[in-house]
């Protein structure tokens, strides 16, 4: 099985972006936390990049006073998730014994309906709940995008819009951030949703900071946050 038909496949538990820097962003300000927990929410089919990306910008990311980003990932069960390509992890956390997160992750995946039911309530408490590619596809299954803007994959745009009726699909972003909830476009679009959420939480500059340790040349996240 191939790639795209991987990430279709995504779509059924269950979209890249168009690599322009455009972005509807809300730079709000994130509460002062000296530890805040992301947790990754897998599930079969999980695509990597949409995973290690974002978790790479926050595993770099150092704030002030030795502030920083505690990662774990969280799936229904403790039984092996086969990610795209082969790639298979063991989650840390079940939803049954996850701790309580500020950030949520949602990568493409194919989704369970216990899975779902824990995004729903866990988003509840969320400083933030971002999804990255296909992954939008969840947060609204759950209603967490209803009468919100939100982009996705570029391939499955339309599918998108079909679906979900009451969300306001936005073509052609690299991601948008509705304040509590953002959704980005596929695969490296999360690294720039991951980068501006860690602007939001210790300011433009040290997003700056660890775009470049990364090595990440795309300045998209830097939309909505003053430097």
């Amino acid at each position: 099985m191939n790639r795209r038909h991987l990430l279709a496949g995504s779509l059924g538990g269950a979209s890249i972006a168009l690599f322009g820097a455009h972005t509807l962003a809300a730079g709000r300000e994130l509460p002062k936390r000296s530890q805040i927990n992301v947790a990754f929410l897998l599930g079969q089919g999980a695509n990597v990049i949409d995973t290690a990306g974002p978790w790479e910008v926050f595993q770099d990311t150092m704030g002030e006073s030795g502030q920083h980003f505690s990662l774990y990932t969280v799936a229904p069960s403790k039984d092996i998730v086969e990610m795209t390509g082969g790639f298979e992890v063991k989650a840390k956390y079940t939803i049954e014994n996850a701790p309580a997160p500020n950030v949520i992750v949602v990568p493409a995946q194919r989704t369970t309906d216990a899975s779902r039911a824990w995004l729903k309530s866990a988003s509840g408490q969320t400083d933030v709940t971002m999804s990255v590619c296909t992954g939008a596809f969840q947060l609204a299954r759950v209603g967490l995008l209803d009468g919100l803007s939100a982009t996705t994959h570029h391939d499955y745009l339309d599918d998108f819009a079909k679906e979900f009726p009451k969300v306001e699909l936005k073509r052609g972003l690299r991601f948008v951030d509705n304040g509590r909830v953002a959704t980005s476009g596929g695969l490296t679009s999360g690294i720039d949703l991951a980068l501006h959420i860690v602007g939001r939480y210790f300011g433009a500059d040290t997003a700056a900071a660890t775009a470049r340790y990364m090595e990440h040349d795309s300045t998209a996240w830097r939309e909505g946050l003053s430097s």
